[in-house]
């Protein structure tokens, strides 16, 4: 099933958001450099750091590599949430968008913008949500 989202008015384009999120995920989970910089910083939980033996690596690069994004989990066509399984385990990763000024206490007014937005990916087991 195809599905074309179209941008909401006063929205960014699902497009532009969609390319600046896959970008900044794969440099932060797999060290591709973007096109142009998208500023950021990943967080796992302290669960997912204790899951040992190199679990938490797995996470980290299947985040990077999520590809299968459809309307039921990507609704607003941005790419900012996926479900991994690692081990049977669910992982959940988010990107959470803020204004670069604002010390994480503001969303983005202009998410589309990478010089006034910092992104924030945050890798998690299922449970600790």
């Amino acid at each position: 099933m195809s599905m074309t989202v179209q941008p909401l008015p006063d929205r960014p384009d699902p497009t532009l958001m969609a390319a600046q999120n896959d970008a900044f995920r794969k440099f932060a989970c797999l060290g591709v450099p973007p096109a142009q910089p998208i500023q950021g910083r990943m967080h796992v939980t302290r669960s997912l750091m204790a899951a040992g033996d190199g679990f938490m690596a797995e996470a980290v690069k299947a985040t990077g590599e999520f590809a299968t994004f459809e309307p039921e989990n990507d609704p607003e066509g941005w790419h900012d949430f996926g479900v991994v399984e690692i081990r049977g385990e669910t992982v959940f990763w988010k990107i959470d968008l803020f204004e670069a000024d604002s010390d994480f206490r503001y969303g983005a007014e202009a998410p589309d913008n990478p010089a006034t937005t910092v992104r924030v990916l945050t890798i998690m087991l299922a449970r600790d949500w």
